[in-house]
């Protein structure tokens, strides 16, 4: 179909503020919008509220709007800029919400407004628990025994008949806000609760529990004329019962039969055509591990944090193709943008592993309740590519920027078998480490399944980096060993750290062998095409994809490196640093190259950058891609504390810091540095004094007088700083903020 000739101007509605369940990923989509609806033309009016986005930029829309998001201040924008449409499914559960109410209240018809893509009917079949459970019932799909209510009693009255646990879901959510699992009836009442004040329609789903199902995501995409594909498919590591935010995800999915794909592939599709979504959509599942039953969970009719993991891992940029759906276009008229010879009603193909690992506040939050269920508590997340799953979770940790580069987490040396076991049974942000140690300490992996019910294709897969560490830490560390440990996925630091030697010495030692990383492209068609766009991942196999021509010496070429996951203290304000970055390097004839490992970013876009590098942001990574790409530099002030701790090991290394030097970084950063200088310039601040030692710090808290503030050096977002009201609160500050760093830390 040709383009819509009844739309000239259109408002994209946005998301807002950052929250959980609700991050950059609608940046990204929203940005993405907006690309592709100024390219057909189309006068683009945006409203969003939060001022750290790249979409509230002024070359992303023709009027913008940083106003709250509600029906009010949208029917006046509606007023004053006469829009033809708006388009909601960008803007995440707020846009959805936002939509549905200008509908009802008659806002769109008074000033004859269109709303483009999926249509509000659709997503009220989709959000409505009640009218999607019928819906599914109509057309023959399974669903889970469940009742839809409007009040706690009507809920435990059925709770009772189908008999605990009981899943309840609120309508119209995200992130699951207000949910949970309720085991007996006073958990019920409380939770239940919270989920019909949560809940815009006061309605929540009481649902039977099928914790420990395996949970099946599908991306999928339909147009007006109902060409169906699917994006993408998904398999959550973590089983039903800890949301898909929370969980670890694997794509493609890697458990299931070529009959349990194409049953849920078709269920999918049938679903997305029977709503008669116009643009993309998730549809989540549950599946039986013992047999083919399968029940649906839920659709999202809009895209989501899986719609953004799904276009980064398959290079299908599914915001700007449902962009130009809504404005009439069939997928087999829109050009695919990664290969250019090819169009959207192709499915993508993939040859790679790629893994989603959330990234979860408790870093911060240390007395936070780190259970895990179906109300998301992850604030971001990373993604990591590799040729096999061990190789992508390895990745995927080490891009975290917790401390940590592997599978083993300190504390948990210190835990017995029972607690071990218990926390793997009980799952928390540790689960994956509590695997690992478990079959360090000798569990079966038939045991292991029992209890945390992942799939055993899974736990083999950790037992096989479990092995490949015990014999790094026996055998004599030769060529053929080092090759298979970082095919692996294991980094020289935790190689080094495993044979008791220093990570340069495996690095030196590496380099003497020609063991080194190549990079492959993500072009979403397995290489069947050629693709256009430079977007790599590294893997440790022969052949370079990275062009002779876009290593050129006589180009010049500065890596710029993205702040990795959101977290407190540094969200998306650093991806809009990054980016302009990238634009300004672009303008000056500069050869701009990202990396980054947050697939919910611009940064990560395809056409965002010259080069996109998606890997950890640790040296090693980062000197990796250097070297490659033989850059001139790299600029570390707009990635956020996670690319300026790396300023000091790049510069020992020779890298030209772009910008504010690294001694400079450094006289910022460490405490006692800065102290020095604040000295020498009299400038006054509270009584303080530096330490590394633990006696020093009771020495100077005592000598300055409680309470006192403990703060360390190079964190962000104050973490790690407390105020210490006796000597006991030193002691378990200075344990924690010692983990963080080895810089010296201020009382």
């Amino acid at each position: 179909m040709p383009l819509r000739k009844d739309i000239k101007k259109v408002l994209v509605i946005g998301s807002g503020p950052i929250i959980i369940g609700q991050a950059a990923e609608f940046d990204y989509s929203g940005s993405q919008a907006c690309k592709a609806l100024k390219e057909e033309g189309i006068e683009v009016v945006l409203i969003n509220s939060n001022p750290a986005t790249i979409m509230t930029d002024k070359t992303m829309a023709d009027s913008i709007y940083i106003e709250p998001i509600t029906c009010e201040i949208i029917e006046k924008i509606i007023q004053k800029e006469r829009v033809d449409a708006i388009l909601p499914t960008l803007g995440g559960q707020t846009g959805l919400n936002t939509a549905v109410e200008l509908y009802k209240s008659g806002i769109l018809d008074k000033y004859n407004v269109k709303v483009i893509g999926t249509n509000i009917e659709a997503i009220e079949f989709a959000e409505d628990r009640l009218l999607f459970k019928e819906l599914m019932i109509k057309i023959g799909e399974p669903v889970v025994p469940s009742e839809v209510v409007n009040c706690v009693e009507d809920g435990v009255a059925f709770a009772k008949k189908i008999g605990f646990p009981v899943i309840i879901r609120p309508a119209y959510t995200l992130g699951g806000t207000g949910g949970g699992i309720a085991n007996n009836e006073d958990e019920f009442v409380e939770i239940a609760r919270k989920g019909l004040s949560y809940s815009p329609v006061h309605q929540i789903l009481v649902e039977k529990s099928i914790k420990g199902w395996k949970e099946i995501e599908y991306e999928v995409m339909r147009d007006s004329n109902g060409c169906l594909i699917t994006v993408c498919n998904m398999e959550n590591i973590d089983p039903v019962g800890i949301h898909t935010g929370d969980s670890i995800v694997v794509a493609p999915s890697q458990t299931l039969s070529d009959k349990e794909y194409q049953m849920l592939r078709s269920s999918a599709l049938k679903i997305i055509d029977v709503l008669k979504i116009e643009g993309g959509c998730n549809v989540q599942f549950a599946l039986n591990p013992e047999n083919f039953e399968y029940a649906v969970i839920e659709v999202n009719p809009r895209v989501s944090r899986s719609s953004a993991l799904a276009s980064k891992a398959t290079g299908y940029p599914i915001a700007r193709i449902a962009a130009k759906i809504a404005l009439g276009y069939t997928l087999d008229e829109i050009e695919n943008a990664i290969t250019k010879m090819t169009y959207a009603s192709f499915e993508p193909a993939l040859d790679y592993v790629v893994l989603k690992i959330p990234r979860w506040p408790f870093d911060k939050f240390t007395y936070a309740n780190r259970k895990l269920g179906t109300q998301m508590k992850a604030t971001g997340e990373v993604m990591a590519i590799g040729r096999t799953f061990e190789e992508g979770l390895l990745k995927g940790i080490r891009s975290l920027d917790i401390g940590l580069d592997y599978l083993d987490l300190p504390e948990l040396k210190n835990f017995d078998n029972q607690t071990l076991t218990q926390l793997i049974i009980e799952a928390d942000d540790r689960r994956i480490f509590a695997i690992a140690e478990a079959i360090r300490r000798g569990y079966e992996v038939e045991y292991l399944y029992r209890i945390s019910k992942v799939d055993k294709f899974f736990l083999n897969k950790i037992k096989n980096i479990i092995d490949m560490e015990e014999k790094i830490k026996k055998e004599e560390l030769n060529s053929s060993i080092l090759l298979e440990a970082k095919k692996m996925g294991f980094s020289d630091k935790t190689i080094a750290n495993i044979k008791g030697i220093f990570e340069n010495d495996v690095r030196s030692m590496r380099k003497n062998l020609n063991i080194t990383p190549v990079y492959k492209m993500v072009d979403t068609c397995a290489a069947e095409f050629e693709a256009k766009t430079p977007y790599y991942y590294s893997t440790y196999e022969r052949e370079n994809d990275v062009a002779v021509s876009q290593t050129s010496d006589t180009e010049r070429k500065i890596v710029v490196l993205g702040s990795g996951p959101i977290r407190i203290g540094q969200g998306i304000e650093f991806d809009y640093t990054s980016v302009h970055s990238s634009y300004t390097l672009s303008k000056l004839g500069i050869k701009s190259v990202i990396i980054n490992n947050n697939p919910e970013t611009v940064s990560t876009d395809f056409d965002t950058s010259d080069m996109l590098f998606f890997e950890p942001l640790t040296k090693e990574d980062v000197l990796n891609v250097i070297e490659t790409v033989k850059a001139d530099g790299v600029i570390v002030q707009f990635g956020g504390q996670t690319a300026i701790k790396l300023s000091q090991q790049l510069a020992k290394e020779g890298i030209k810091i772009f910008g504010t030097s690294a001694e400079g970084i450094d006289i910022a950063e460490d405490r006692e540095r800065f102290d020095k200088i604040l000295n020498k310039l009299n400038i006054k601040r509270p009584p303080g004094f530096t330490c590394f030692a633990l006696q020093e710090a009771l020495e100077i808290a005592n000598s300055l007088g409680y309470p006192v503030l403990v703060r360390p050096s190079y964190v962000l977002g104050g973490q790690g700083m407390k105020i210490a009201f006796d000597d006991n609160d030193i002691v378990e500050m200075l344990s924690y903020a010692k983990n963080l760093n080895d810089h010296p830390i201020l009382n």
